[in-house]
């Protein structure tokens, strides 16, 4: 693993009392305003480490992060580190803003903020457990015109239940407006000692007993396994940049055990959009300069349109990530992974059908292109799928940060929106909540609908050169990628 760029990656923001807005800015260490509120707070190894220190005792001096471990020093160079994590709190004058990044470190840099200049999509969520607002949940990454509208499902870890009700916190956080459609919550509760997590389209699956990697290695042969073996801060994001073979692709193979006898298998993938792949949407609609509102209306307009736009995704793999399953006649594609965050990576249920499947592995193989996805942990659990009981909630109340009523807007999938044009903007929702039931345990989803428009200078030339090699040559997008990866470095 080699990180060559700094991004910040936002892992968990608490709100505490009323909400005043995240000003995120490009800063390095030197610059940092203050600095006594940016507390290192663990790294990421190259090694696949991860190394928490004890509290208040990261730093970065003369190109080393410094440290303490259980009271004894630590240092590492940052050569050596793909991620520093950092817990960012300020004040303002309504409550206390905690933020917790991961900053992706360049050799010598670490920058702190770049999610305002690359992160490019979706509102941010965040749900009350009972002290405080805690960022839960990113919904409908990519769909970037109300042609792309989309329903999406998330679970609510953080989520508890305070005197009778649920609350949530919408926000918008980047240069863009955001209309949602609709906000309910599926109450879900299942059997105790199971899981349950949803595929892409809000089918629920029970989890009984996931079964993790046995072995997973890149292209290059280099050993994954440290880092997709289970939903951590160890987080495989390959750089846009072409490998030792001149490839933008890393073929890796990942192979689980298998039961005699199974069929069906739930493979449950942590995975998101990486964040060089979410910026990377806003670059390549903006090479439409000022006709890019055409091209909008004639994706909202035309089912041709976007059935184009997804065979294009699907052949470029760039958002939507295809699982092929090895069987006697060879690799046949089985299921695809959907794009998401790519601040905060979903778990997401892949039904796959195994019914060809020989032997005692289960032999599966994603191709991702450099630069697009960042991967967490993949499992697969072949249990039969378990009874669940599921609630489904409207909110009680909702009201934007000017205390005006937005209910009606988010009631049901509708022609009625939840527009947020500014960072400013931010509904509060509260949802009745449905007593427990006895002995079982409960999972709360939300399930949100709606899509965004980039705020893009719309009076430039488009670039038709470029973009027709993009929809026409294989393999031209990730190109297009690493090229302005290697000048966004410089």
């Amino acid at each position: 693993m080699k990180s060559t760029i700094a991004i910040v990656i936002v892992i968990t923001l608490v709100v505490t009392g009323c909400y005043g807005p995240v000003k995120v800015r490009h800063l390095d260490t030197a610059k940092v305003p203050h600095p006594a509120n940016e507390q290192i707070v663990g790294v990421t190894t190259l090694k696949g480490e991860d190394v928490v220190f004890d509290p208040h005792s990261g730093y970065v001096k003369d190109k080393v992060v410094h440290g303490q471990l259980h009271t004894a020093p630590f240092q590492i160079p940052l050569s050596e580190v793909q991620t520093v994590w950092v817990e960012r709190r300020s004040l303002n004058k309504v409550g206390t803003v905690g933020l917790v990044a991961g900053i992706v470190v360049a050799g010598i840099v670490v920058t702190i903020g770049i999610i305002a200049a690359v992160k490019g999509s979706c509102p941010f969520v965040y749900s009350w457990d009972g002290t405080q607002y805690v960022f839960d949940a990113e919904p409908y990454g990519g769909a970037i015109t109300r042609g792309l509208e989309r329903d999406d499902f998330a679970e609510l870890k953080h989520l508890r239940e305070q005197g009778g009700f649920y609350k949530l916190l919408l926000t918008n956080e980047v240069d863009e407006t955001q209309f949602t459609n609709l906000m309910e919550l599926w109450v879900v509760d299942h059997p105790t000692g199971t899981r349950v997590a949803t595929d892409e389209f809000g089918s629920l699956h029970t989890l009984a007993d996931p079964q993790p990697l046995i072995s997973a290695r890149d292209g290059a042969g280099r050993e994954l396994l440290p880092w997709l073996f289970k939903n951590d801060r160890l987080i495989w994001e390959p750089p846009a940049e072409f490998d030792a073979s001149g490839s933008l692709r890393a073929e890796t193979p990942l192979i689980f055990p298998k039961p005699a006898g199974a069929t069906q298998a739930k493979l449950e993938v942590n995975a998101a959009t990486g964040l060089w792949g979410s910026y990377m949407i806003k670059q390549m609609v903006q090479l439409r300069g000022r006709e890019v509102r055409d091209w909008y209306k004639q994706v909202d307009e035309s089912q041709a349109a976007r059935d184009q736009l997804r065979a294009w995704n699907l052949r470029e793999e760039l958002f939507m990530l295809k699982v092929y399953v090895e069987e006697p006649s060879g690799w046949i594609e089985r299921g695809i992974i959907p794009g998401g965050g790519p601040v905060l990576a979903p778990n997401r249920i892949v039904p796959l059908d195994i019914s060809a499947v020989r032997g005692s592995e289960l032999r599966i193989r994603i191709h991702p292109p450099a630069g697009f996805w960042a991967l967490n942990s993949f499992a697969v659990d072949y249990s039969d799928e378990r009874d669940v009981s599921i609630t489904k909630l409207t909110p009680g109340s909702a009201h934007d940060e000017g205390g005006n009523d937005v209910l009606a807007e988010l009631l049901a999938s509708d022609d009625r929106y939840y527009a947020m044009p500014s960072v400013q903007n931010r509904a509060y929702l509260a949802f009745p909540a449905p007593p427990a039931r006895p002995g079982m345990t409960r999972t709360v989803f939300l399930h949100s609908r709606g899509y965004y428009r980039l705020h893009l200078p719309e009076n430039e030339a488009p670039d038709a050169v470029t973009l027709k090699r993009i929809l026409e040559e294989p393999g031209a997008a990730a190109a297009f990628s690493a090229e302005r990866y290697s000048r966004w470095k410089e």
